[in-house]
């Protein structure tokens, strides 16, 4: 009988709950501000134009780069940055359960046994041996409590750590684009730096030539020791200019290895062969702006944001109304362990509790407007993070086009340069000009040469720009 009311009073709360009304305004995913289609980019012949289709969220592989694929899923699977990112979701998932138990009753078992003596003089002596002998005392049962959730306080709460669990897992899609744009970039700039190796390591060898030819023509009287010494001067100059990138070399492959958690020169082996800078010379396909919030994780982490802050609001709201508890206990209490399962020596409570805010000082009410302040922030922010995505895709797409244009015009310098210098190095040998203009050409020419390589690898790289800021690759 005792264990039915028990029973019923656990659905007649759950009644009362259900019932209930739910405070504070309900959420709904604000439409971001975006245009209908990205800004035009002029592209000239030769080079990578942009088409609204979807974009391919293994964008890495384009490039047919099997080194760049391998280095970039070694990472995904092995990044620290990714571990940390997945411990912190995890974190947010226990402690979402941990609100969540909130909306079932609580139950508690006990069990305990006893040896005392109560004094002759003070408390009543359940033993009724009015505190003359110590005595047993065994006792077991059952404690169930429940806050009926009338006005959606419990509701919101877990609302809010819903909302905070996306935050986390938007968090980790973040990182997981951030590691495969940064270990491709890393890759690229490595490729770019051993180009960049090779031109001047080629330009040494010229510069040497240069030296040997200069010597010979003093033996034989065309040319003097101050030209030797220029063209000595030129080759130190020059051969000055390689400890710097073989430095730069080593220390992009060492952020390789501790992007993929290894130790480091780990890739040393596999990566000091050098190669070509990875190139892409089809349609960069970049969606539609409005593809951008599902795609981003900034853009769909500050959208959990605002939806955590508007459940905190329905909470502080629910704080200011009454809280009612149901609870009720169910167990056996005798002096003799024979009798506890006896029926006599059962015992049980049941009963609401009734807590209501009459004074707090206006604590309530700063708690309140404490959280519709976070709620407006959070709706600021979303806004602003769509913005600056909005920029970060045009900027990206104009310094692509940017860039290809200038790769195209330090070919051409690169191959005029190289007609100048073999135009020049036939006139010195006939004596028709000095070595200072060798000297002067040859200096175009590497300076030329140096920035073409830095100029492709930054083609690659600005693409690398264009795909992180569509949000492409955690999807992957």
């Amino acid at each position: 009988m005792k264990r039915s009311l028990l029973a019923g009073a656990v659905v007649c709360c759950s009644a009362l709950s259900l019932s209930g009304c739910v405070l504070g305004p309900d959420f709904t995913s604000p439409v971001p501000k975006l245009p209908e289609r990205w800004g035009p980019v002029a592209s000239e012949a030769g080079h990578s134009a942009t088409v609204e289709s979807a974009v391919d969220p293994r964008w890495w592989d384009r490039f047919a780069d099997p080194q760049l694929s391998s280095l970039v899923q070694e990472a995904l699977d092995s990044s620290f940055d990714l571990q940390l990112a997945a411990s912190r979701l995890e974190q947010s998932r226990a402690l979402r359960r941990q609100i969540a138990a909130d909306t079932v009753p609580t139950v508690e078992g006990d069990a305990g046994y006893s040896r005392s003596r109560n004094s002759q003089r003070g408390l009543t002596d359940p033993s009724g041996n009015s505190g003359k002998q110590a005595f047993n005392l065994w006792h077991g049962g059952l404690a169930i409590s429940w806050e009926a959730d009338l006005w959606g306080r419990v509701k919101r709460s877990v609302e809010a750590a819903d909302a905070s669990v996306q935050m986390a897992q938007e968090d980790r899609h973040g990182v997981q684009l951030l590691v495969i744009v940064q270990t491709a970039q890393d890759y690229i700039q490595l490729r770019g730096t051993q180009q960049a190796l090779a031109v001047v390591q080629q330009n040494l060898q010229i510069a040497r030539r240069s030296l040997e030819l200069t010597r010979l023509q003093v033996k034989e009287g065309v040319a003097t020791d101050l030209e030797v010494s220029e063209a000595a001067a030129q080759v130190s100059e020059i051969e000055a200019r390689t400890a710097p990138l073989q430095q730069r070399i080593a220390q992009l492959i060492n952020a390789l290895s501790l992007l993929l958690a290894r130790e480091p020169r780990a890739l040393q082996q596999q990566l000091s062969v050098p190669a070509d800078v990875p190139a892409y010379r089809a349609d960069v396909p970049i969606g539609l702006p409005s593809e951008l919030a599902q795609r981003r994780p900034d853009i769909r982490r500050a959208d959990a944001q605002l939806h955590a802050a508007t459940a905190s609001v329905g909470m502080a709201e629910a704080d200011f109304y009454p809280r009612i508890t149901l609870s009720g206990s169910l167990g056996f209490q005798a002096l003799q362990l024979s009798d506890l399962g006896s029926w006599g020596s059962r015992s049980f409570a049941f009963g609401p509790g009734l807590s209501v805010p009459l004074f707090e000082g206006g604590r309530l009410q700063g708690a309140l407007q404490l959280q519709e302040g976070r709620q407006q922030e959070a709706g600021i922010a979303y806004q602003k993070t769509v913005l600056s995505a909005w920029h970060e895709v045009d900027d990206a797409l104009v310094a692509y086009q940017a860039n290809q244009r200038r790769r195209d015009s330090l070919q051409q310098a690169v191959m005029h340069s190289q007609h100048a210098l073999d135009s020049v190095h036939q006139q010195y040998a006939q004596g028709t000009v000095d070595f200072l203009n060798v000297l002067t050409v040859q200096n175009t020419l590497l300076s030329n040469q140096a920035a073409l390589v830095e100029s492709t690898a930054q083609v690659s790289l600005s693409l690398m720009q264009v795909y992180g800021a569509l949000g492409g690759g955690w999807q992957g």
